[in-house]
């Protein structure tokens, strides 16, 4: 885990190298002020000229302002080296996501994915500069701190015998009892996120059904969860100071006690005052340092959960992988099924399709129509590519799709999904995802066909207007027009509408169909609709049900054969009179 998250670094390793040798020299110094004080007491007890004085004095305020120089810049080049560590890590997390199938996905929700993106990577950021600072700089105080303080005091450092392990043992104890409560807070942000994006997903439907007071309570108690288990947390961590303050006052209380006692008994033979006035200041620089790893602990007990989370997306491995040696180039926009079946896991007790034998000569309008649950998506998802078949073979342009380079293969295909998503950008902009390359005319054109150009130009600025986050300003017939313009400027060899035009009336419907034949005579076109008239004038109609093909053939052909179309048909146009 330290290794992968190390390898986000990067070009940030100089900037932490430097922190490093930064916090080294300040250390050093700061070590080393005490013990030249101390000489400058005993000077001055022992009568010193003042040109001694003032160069020590002068020695001591360089070292000061040389200390203050290394620490202020190793709080820049820390923060320099954290923060690029976090945009890496971001970055990587990121990407890494964008390699992700279908499948990947559903192991993460989207909320924990975006918990993991912003406070895992908060936490690992802190975490980070806490170990080029604190980390590094505390054990190398604590170990010249103790050092100095046995060559300065003696027999007086014994209370550091006394203290060390104290406090050691308790911020230990502190430390170990806060963990578990931390850890639980990173599942409970992951609920908290999701009600978060629900809810606002959702704000129509909310406000629909006044269930306003309803999210807020479910929100507060999620919100209140978290509340229940940081205060859990902060009230162990808050026992570090009351802990700190005994034995930083134990040791003054001993040192001066003890120190006194042996500098008046022993005239200033065994101890004078400048080695009891650097005891204090040793001792002072230990406790601070033991303080400052006890809460290095516990942010890297904090930070080690939300590290675990992020390596858990970085390990991840794509379910469907390229071939060793791709095949770029698609033939053409034919389709078979061959023998598949498929589910979701390899868990699963039920195939989510069985046994589909189907074939699509390139150029044909494909309908498929079946209930709710009959797996038609899943059927047509198999086609990019975006799951792999349990058993046998999809084919595109008469090859396996498991030899195509996976983007060349996803660009050939064009699928308008049932949940429509605009981006926030003009709506030139949303259409060019299709062509990020597309000219004005190309845009228009494709918007003609999917029958969203007259609308769009009945906005003041046109193709310039501007569609919020989510398509919220459109209606969702202007969504479904604009998501079926946008793939048609991908000019794919397979066009797939799964229920894309369920929201546009049937003469709308009956227009985009007969533009795919004008326009688009090469391009096969598959239509996943609820309505038999978005499709009784398709060259191949499939029925499904329960993830079997149970028929297939042409309307009519269908009103003879299946008893599943013909009701389906005879309930829509009341015994026969289409609807059109």
């Amino acid at each position: 885990m330290i290794k992968q998250l190390m390898g986000c670094v990067r070009e940030y390793k100089k900037p932490t190298i430097l922190t490093l040798l930064l916090i080294i020299g300040e250390a050093i110094i700061e070590i080393f002020i005490p013990f030249i004080t101390a000489n400058l007491v005993n000077a001055i007890n022992k009568g010193a000229e003042m040109s001694e004085i003032v160069k020590t004095g002068l020695i001591l305020s360089v070292m000061a302002i040389v200390s203050l120089a290394f620490g202020g810049l190793a709080g820049f080049t820390s923060s320099k080296a954290s923060a690029g560590f976090a945009k890496n890590v971001r970055k990587d997390v990121f990407g890494k996501i964008q390699t992700f199938t279908f499948g990947n996905i559903d192991k993460f929700s989207s909320s924990s994915l975006v918990t993991r993106l912003t406070t895992d990577v908060s936490n690992v950021q802190m975490s980070y500069m806490m170990i080029i600072r604190i980390a590094v700089r505390s054990p190398i105080m604590l170990i010249f701190a103790i050092v100095m303080a046995y060559i300065m005091g003696g027999m007086l450092a014994g209370t550091f015998v006394v203290v060390v392990p104290i406090l050691a043992f308790g911020l230990f104890f502190i430390a170990k009892k806060a963990m578990p409560a931390f850890r639980s807070v990173f599942r409970k942000y992951d609920k908290l996120n999701e009600s978060i994006e629900e809810n606002v997903r959702a704000m129509r439907v909310v406000k629909g059904f006044s269930r306003e007071e309803y999210e807020k309570k479910k929100f507060n108690n999620a919100a209140d969860d978290i509340r229940k288990d940081f205060t859990k947390a902060e009230r162990i961590v808050a026992l570090n100071g009351p802990l700190m303050q005994f034995c930083i006052y134990f040791n003054m209380a001993f040192v001066l006690l003890v120190g006194s006692k042996m500098i008046i008994s022993g005239k200033g033979t065994d101890i004078n005052v400048g080695q009891m006035s650097a005891m204090l200041t040793y001792g002072m620089q230990i406790l601070i340092s033991m303080m400052m790893l006890s809460m290095i602990f516990v942010i890297i007990t904090i930070s080690a959960e939300s590290a675990k989370r992020i390596c858990e997306v970085l390990s991840e491995e794509p379910a469907l992988k390229n071939p060793d040696d791709p095949i770029y180039d698609i033939k053409d926009g034919s389709v078979d099924f061959d023998g598949v079946s498929f589910k979701y896991s390899e868990s699963a007790e039920k195939d989510s399709l069985a046994d589909i034998e189907l074939h699509i000569r390139s150029g044909m309008i494909v309908g498929i129509i079946g209930g709710t649950g009959s797996s038609k998506s899943t059927l047509v998802q198999l086609i990019p590519r975006l799951y792999d078949t349990t058993q046998g073979t999809v084919r595109v342009g008469g090859l396996d799709v498991r030899k195509y380079d996976i983007e060349a293969l996803r660009n050939s295909v064009a699928m308008v999904l049932q949940k429509n998503l605009l981006f926030s950008g003009t709506i030139a902009d949303n259409l060019r995802w299709g062509n990020k390359d597309a000219s004005m005319e190309e845009i228009e054109m494709a918007s003609k066909i999917a029958q969203s150009h007259d609308f769009v130009m009945s906005f003041p600025e046109g193709y310039d207007t501007y569609i919020e986050q989510g398509g919220t300003n459109v209606s969702g017939g202007q969504k479904q027009r604009l998501c079926i313009a946008r793939a048609l400027l991908k000019k794919p060899k397979i066009l797939i509408l799964d229920d894309s035009t369920s929201a546009v009336d049937t003469k709308t419907d009956a227009l985009i169909r007969e533009g795919f034949r004008q326009y688009l005579p090469e391009t096969t076109k598959i239509i996943i609709a609820q309505r038999i008239s978005s499709v009784q004038d398709a060259d191949l109609i499939i029925v499904m049900d329960n993830g079997r093909i149970t028929a297939q053939g042409t309307h009519d052909q269908l009103l003879e054969t299946s008893k599943i179309y013909r009701e389906v048909y005879e309930q829509q146009t009341n015994g026969g009179d289409s609807d059109e």
